[in-house]
């Protein structure tokens, strides 16, 4: 454990997070789940999971419970990596096509 208080960075970010979504203050027992939020922190990295618990909160998820974070981090993880090469494969697409209008088109 590199850092003590990375999990409750986290899950004070958390907290944030959803107070800003739902408009209320959720009580958590960061005792009690920092060791949740260390799980995540020693199998992505804080930096990593500073992003998914963001990404999380833009997700269509009723409630975003925090237990279901801890279970599907990991998918969570790959969608955003999915997504990332989706973006960057449709813009080499659009400049492969741009460059083939460019010349006149299929030849």
């Amino acid at each position: 454990m590199a850092n003590n208080r990375e999990p409750y960075i986290l899950l004070t970010l958390y907290q944030n997070l959803y107070k800003e979504k739902y408009g209320k203050p959720i009580s958590i027992n960061k005792f009690r789940e920092k060791w949740g939020m260390q799980d995540v922190i020693d199998s992505v990295g804080f930096d990593e999971a500073y992003k998914l618990i963001n990404y999380y909160f833009t997700l269509s998820k009723a409630g975003h419970p925090l237990q279901f974070f801890y279970y599907n981090f990991d998918r969570i993880s790959n969608a955003i990596k999915e997504v990332e090469r989706d973006k960057e494969r449709r813009r080499l697409l659009l400049e492969e096509t741009k460059k083939m209008v460019e010349e006149g088109g299929m030849q």
